[in-house]
């Protein structure tokens, strides 16, 4: 119990910021619903334009997981648990650590989502039956 608290304070911070986005998506007709701990909101025509405008599937931010569909958050759940994990590692630095991680893919001639370590774990752990889906993360 003390170390499930432990996670979900030093994740806090990414949380609360998950959290104000999903009030923005539950304004626009979102629905949200409670798995293994972790927040999961999806729907709404604001998710559908963030889809149309960058192929946005799924974000992770701390232990809130905002997708496009329910049926995408579903297909991407261990994925994207994969990175609420590593959210309650890293803490409020895991964002920052994440970005400079695909910077530094990107430097290298490489590509800054798909060799960012933080999603070859998560792509380790995925069933593969949404290998379409391009997901973004906080």
């Amino acid at each position: 119990m003390l170390k499930r608290l432990l996670c979900y304070s030093w994740a806090a911070p990414t949380s609360l910021l998950g959290l104000l986005l999903a009030s923005l998506l539950l304004a626009s007709g979102a629905r949200a619903r409670r798995v293994d701990g972790v927040l999961e909101v999806s729907g709404g025509w604001l998710a559908n334009a963030l889809t149309q405008l960058s192929g946005f599937a799924a974000l992770t931010l701390g232990h809130v997981v905002l997708g496009h569909s329910a049926d995408c958050l579903h297909r991407l759940r261990s994925h994207e648990h994969v990175h609420v994990r590593q959210a309650e590692r890293w803490g409020i630095f895991f964002a920052p650590a994440y970005l400079l991680a695909g910077l530094w893919q990107w430097l290298r001639g490489r590509h800054a989502y798909y060799d960012n370590p933080f999603e070859l774990e998560a792509f380790a752990v995925e069933s593969g039956d949404c290998d379409h889906a391009f997901t973004l993360n906080g």
